[in-house]
C-alpha cells in the first residue's frame, strides 16, 4: 500500500503529538508520508514530503486554500490525487480539510456533494454513522438519499454491519413528520433501492441499538454532535467530581474498572476521526485537539478504507442508485 499522508501542521498539539501518532502507526507497520515544511524535525526517518505553508484554524477555508497552494493540507490532497499516498488525515482546520480534498482530488462521478461521517458511540454495539456532520450546511433531498449510500458502504467497511439499516433524523417516528425537505427526503428513500431505510429516527435514537447510519442536513448533524459531545463530557465529568470525594473512594474503587472500558467507548480518540465520503481518495479529518493516540487510530481507519476498496464500492452504490 502507498503511504499515508499526514498533515503534520493540523492541530491544537502539531507537530508533537501528530509526529508521536505518525511514528507509532509507522512502528505497527502502515506506510506513512509526513507532510510538513522540509526543516521538520524528529522524522526518525519516515519520508518527508514537504510544504512550507500552514493553514490556520481559524482561516477561511475557501480563501486559505486560494493563497496557500503549497500548505501542507493542499499538498498532502495532491499527494492522494497523483498516486503518491493511499489516503490523506489532518487534524487542521476542517473547512480546509474538506476544501483540499474536494478541490484537488475531486468527486466521485455522480456524487452531487460529499459528507462528514462521524462515528457516534453506542455502548455495546458498534458506532452509528451519523452523516452529514458539517459538510453542507444546506441539502436537497436527493442528496440525503447520496450521503445514505454513502454512509451506508462506511458502515459496512469500517464496523462489518453486513445490511446497515438507515434512518432520517426527524422530529417524530411517523412519515409525515418533518419539514418540507424530510418529507421529500423521505419520500425518495421509500422509491430508492440498495438502502435498507427503516423510516424517520429522533435524535434520541442516535445512540441507540435501533439504527446503524443517520441522514441528515449539515447544519442538523453538526449541532446534534456537538451537543451529544457536550452532554457526555458534563456527565462523565459530574460523575468523575460525584465519586472523586473521599468518603466514595472504596466505592469508586471497586466499580473503576467497570467503568474505563465506558469511557473509552466515548472518547472521540477511540475513532480517530470523521471521514469525508464522496470524494475520490480517503480523506480522514481528526478533530481539532486530536492526541497522538487519535492519530494512530485515525491512521488505522485510514488503512483500512483503503485497503477494503471502500471508495470504489461507494463509487459502484452512486452509479446504482439514482436519485433525481
Amino acid at each position: 500500500m502507498k503511504p499515508i499522508a499526514v498533515d503534520v501542521m493540523g492541530g491544537d498539539y502539531a507537530p508533537s503529538e501528530i509526529l508521536a501518532g505518525a511514528h507509532q502507526a509507522a512502528d505497527a507497520g502502515i506506510p506513512i508520508a509526513l507532510v510538513g515544511p522540509s526543516d521538520l524535525a524528529d522524522t526518525r526517518g519516515l519520508p518527508l514530503i514537504p510544504a512550507s505553508e500552514v493553514i490556520g484554524m481559524d482561516e477561511d477555508p475557501a480563501s486559505a486554500i486560494r493563497r496557500k497552494r503549497d500548505s501542507t493540507l493542499v499538498v498532502a490532497a495532491e499527494a492522494v490525487r497523483d498516486g503518491k499516498a493511499s489516503a490523506m488525515i489532518s487534524a487542521g482546520n476542517t473547512g480546509a480539510t474538506m476544501a483540499s480534498a474536494l478541490l484537488r482530488m475531486g468527486r466521485i462521478t455522480g456524487v452531487q456533494r460529499p459528507a462528514i461521517a462521524t462515528p457516534v458511540p453506542v455502548p455495546g454495539n458498534t458506532p452509528t454513522v451519523l452523516l452529514d456532520a458539517g459538510a453542507n450546511a444546506e441539502v436537497q433531498a436527493a442528496w440525503l438519499v447520496q450521503f445514505a449510500t454513502m454512509g451506508a458502504v462506511y458502515s459496512r467497511r469500517r464496523f462489518g454491519v453486513e445490511n446497515p439499516r438507515v434512518g432520517l433524523l426527524s422530529i417524530g417516528e411517523e412519515p409525515g413528520k418533518g419539514d418540507s425537505l424530510r418529507k421529500e427526503a423521505y419520500e425518495l428513500f421509500s422509491d430508492a433501492k440498495g438502502i435498507n431505510f427503516i423510516g424517520n429516527v429522533e435524535g434520541r435514537d442516535i445512540m441507540t441499538t435501533e439504527v446503524d447510519v443517520v441522514v441528515t442536513d449539515g447544519f442538523t448533524g453538526n449541532v446534534a454532535l456537538k451537543t451529544m459531545e457536550g452532554t457526555l463530557k458534563t456527565v462523565i465529568k459530574s460523575l468523575l467530581t460525584a465519586i472523586g470525594a473521599p468518603e466514595y473512594k472504596e466505592h469508586a474503587d471497586a466499580i473503576m474498572p467497570a467503568l474505563l472500558p465506558l469511557y473509552e467507548t466515548f472518547d472521540p480518540d477511540t475513532y480517530g476521526g470523521a471521514i469525508l465520503l464522496g470524494v475520490d481518495g480517503v480523506c480522514i479529518i481528526s478533530h481539532g485537539s486530536s492526541s497522538a493516540r487519535a492519530m494512530l487510530n485515525g491512521i488505522r481507519c485510514a488503512k483500512d478504507m483503503v485497503e477494503t476498496g471502500m471508495v470504489d464500492e461507494i463509487r459502484s452504490a452512486i452509479a446504482a442508485t439514482t436519485v433525481e
